[in-house]
């Protein structure tokens, strides 16, 4: 006669601790892939790459980190649609809202930076010295960024639109490039481009300071952040010390970022004053985000109206 097996359930407890704590401490994941942005100035990320502080916090679990080069936030975007990014280390809020916008559920999990006066409108003709100039101008820059956002508005204040002048999409080196060539006017450039063009001879017609508030935050797609939080919790602690690591560190920290941006420690020192580096998103920044999206729906730059709330998660609040 067979005995009936019953199962001890001590044991099954004990099985399903371990499958519960293996799925939480990211046993099951083998690499995480992080997008990689040098502009406008985005210093705890090169602190994070170079002292390799994310293979630090994961060695452990045997998890890979892999960075990839993005310069767009529209690039990356598509890179988490795709899933080809699981974490966008740096993105703007406007690449976010259109992600959104178009059905691509792309998450805000952290604050990063304020970076005001690190987006500036250039041109290197002396005689274009106002937003008024650029009518019927040629000006480069990238597509759904916080940059196009700033002349789009920057050129309704002076009762235009980007119908008034010929937008050329190119990424911020080529951007740059053409406007220090003069196959373009005017130029959106970000961070150590405004310095070298101004090295160059090219000047700044206006920063973002008061007309936008460019936001840039963590970000990640709402599958990823559901199957591993605890990789994204542990990855914006990491993020947390690379803050920390930045101010009981500034002069190393300003070597880092000077060397990754090519440029001097001095003008890496006045990118570092020019932003304001944070690892949460607060009520101000909602508030701004809201006024985006209306700017973004009144000029049909989106459709789909969206609740700001959606697309934060908790973890990035204060």
């Amino acid at each position: 006669m067979y005995q009936i097996f019953k199962p001890n359930i001590f044991f099954f407890l004990i099985f399903l601790f371990f499958s519960i704590f293996s799925n939480v401490s990211g046993d099951n994941l083998k690499e995480i892939n992080l997008s990689y942005a040098k502009a406008p100035f985005n210093l705890p990320t090169f602190i994070v790459k170079e002292l390799k502080m994310l293979e630090e916090e994961f060695k452990q679990d045997g998890i890979k980190i892999n960075f990839h080069e993005i310069t767009s936030g529209s690039k990356q975007t598509q890179a988490m649609a795709g899933g080809s990014i699981d974490i966008a280390t740096v993105i703007n809020t406007t690449s976010i809202l259109l992600a959104n916008s178009g059905g691509n559920k792309i998450k805000i999990v952290g604050g990063y930076s304020l970076p005001r006066k690190c987006f500036a409108i250039m041109a290197k003709d002396k005689a274009i010295k106002t937003i008024k100039d650029l009518k019927g101008k040629k000006i480069a820059g990238p597509k759904g960024t916080a940059l196009d956002q700033m002349l789009e508005v920057a050129l309704i204040k002076e009762g235009m639109t980007i119908k008034d002048v010929s937008f050329i999409i190119m990424d911020l080196p080529q951007a740059q490039t053409s406007l220090l060539s003069g196959n373009v006017d005017v130029a959106l450039l970000a961070a150590s481009f405004i310095i070298k063009s101004e090295m160059a001879g090219a000047h700044i017609i206006t920063t973002a300071e008061g007309i936008i508030t460019p936001k840039l935050v963590a970000a990640s797609t709402e599958k990823f952040l559901t199957l591993h939080t605890y990789i994204v919790k542990r990855y914006l602690k990491v993020h947390e010390q690379s803050l920390e690591y930045i101010k009981k560190n500034t002069e190393t920290a300003l070597k880092i970022g000077a060397d990754a941006q090519g440029i001097s420690i001095e003008d890496a020192r006045k990118l570092y004053e020019w932003t304001k580096f944070t690892s949460k998103v607060t009520v101000e920044d909602i508030k701004s985000m809201e006024d985006d999206q209306n700017f973004m729906l009144k000029n049909e730059t989106i459709r789909n109206k969206i609740n700001i709330y959606d697309i934060i998660d908790k973890i990035a609040l204060e």
